[in-house]
């Protein structure tokens, strides 16, 4: 009689465990976990929204958040839009302007030659209430329609410890453009995922982290999650599913100084620390609806783009156009909607035993 023989082998193996350290449902807009950032400065690309805390461009409802674009025209009147001074100084810490680079704080269309921030927007950070080193994140949202819209949802260091912007890094999750799908730079079937890095402004290497992504259809229609894993060993953002990836950056191989090839006219500002510098700090959560601006984001000759990023009246050409662009944006169609973000952390593996039958 023959017997069979069970062999019972036993390994021990590493599970990843992850605790959520972050959650928004959006049932109302929190403002101890979400700041206002209120500034005219255009984001440093001279982009042509004003940021501000009015619940006619940031509000939740029906458990959703809304950052929606509005006309400046509209609330403070033509004749100051065109040839008024705006001053956003504030008078208190709840209202105080945020940003004055750029002239972010006052801005006189009189003196300037150019109107005034024509659109009202708004940007919301978490730099006072919730940043973190590591981890995994994930955000439900719905992208904006309408002719140059500029919706984001990214990270920012919370302290800068290598630098100004970009020696301390920035991570984009999604960025993209509220244009119709055949515009050629990506319309709003497409979003991009991006770090920004260098020892300064006119290095930044972001190129060589950069990817687009173009879906099937329209991202303005339903809810996605645009997500980021980011441990020691690098990174990657994801579409819907983990396994979805977007961009991949491997911090195992080669330190950010070393994929850079700087000049050496630079001292690295990462140096003695591990390859992922700059992305070894902790970030925190920016979400965004920008509108045009002269970075080239949206580059010249495409889409019938009504104004020039060389001309010193940038903003008046994209005004005068609004005939063309205006009626694209359809109510709160032209809004960001972010339902839900998540933020969780990576656990210390634990081992568990797996029984294997030989």
């Amino acid at each position: 009689m023959k017997r069979n023989l069970l062999i019972l082998s036993v390994v021990s193996v590493a599970a990843a465990t992850e605790t959520l350290i972050f959650n928004d449902d959006f049932n109302k807009l929190d403002l101890k976990t979400w700041q206002h950032e209120l500034t005219l400065s255009g984001g440093g690309n001279w982009e042509f929204e004003w940021y501000v805390n009015n619940r006619s461009n940031s509000f939740t409802k029906d458990g959703v958040l809304y950052l929606k674009p509005t006309m400046t025209e509209d609330y403070i009147g033509t004749q100051q839009l065109q040839t008024g001074d705006l001053n956003i100084w504030g008078s208190s810490p709840a209202d105080a302007c945020t940003a004055n680079a750029f002239y972010g704080c006052e801005r006189n269309a009189a003196a300037s030659g150019n109107v005034n921030n024509p659109i009202r927007s708004a940007r919301l950070r978490t730099v006072n209430s919730f940043s973190f080193q590591y981890g995994r994140v994930e955000i439900k949202a719905q992208l904006p329609k309408g002719d140059w819209l500029w919706p984001a949802i990214w990270m920012l260091p919370k302290n800068n410890e290598f630098g100004n912007w970009p020696a301390s890094g920035e991570i984009d999750i999604m960025e993209s453009r509220g244009n119709d799908p055949n515009y050629q730079s990506g319309g709003h079937d497409t979003f991009a995922s991006t770090l920004h890095w260098g020892p300064n402004w006119d290095q930044n290497r972001y190129p060589l982290t950069h990817k687009d992504y173009k879906h099937s259809t329209t991202l303005t229609s339903d809810f996605h999650t645009y997500g980021l894993y980011w441990d020691e060993n690098g990174l990657y953002t994801y579409f819907d599913d983990p396994s979805h990836k977007v961009l991949e950056v491997d911090f195992k191989t080669q330190s950010f100084w070393q994929r850079g090839t700087f000049p050496s006219t630079f001292d690295n500002p990462w140096v003695g620390e591990p390859n992922a510098a700059p992305f070894n700090r902790e970030f925190y959560l920016v979400l965004n609806l920008a509108v045009g601006g002269t970075s080239g984001y949206f580059p010249e000759g495409m889409g019938g783009k009504p104004w020039s990023d060389q001309s010193q009246r940038s903003v008046n050409e994209f005004w005068n156009a609004r005939g063309a662009w205006q009626q694209t944006w359809k109510g709160d169609d032209s809004a960001l909607k972010i339902d839900s973000i998540k933020v969780w952390k990576f656990d210390s593996a634990k081992n568990e035993e797996e029984v294997t039958f030989l």
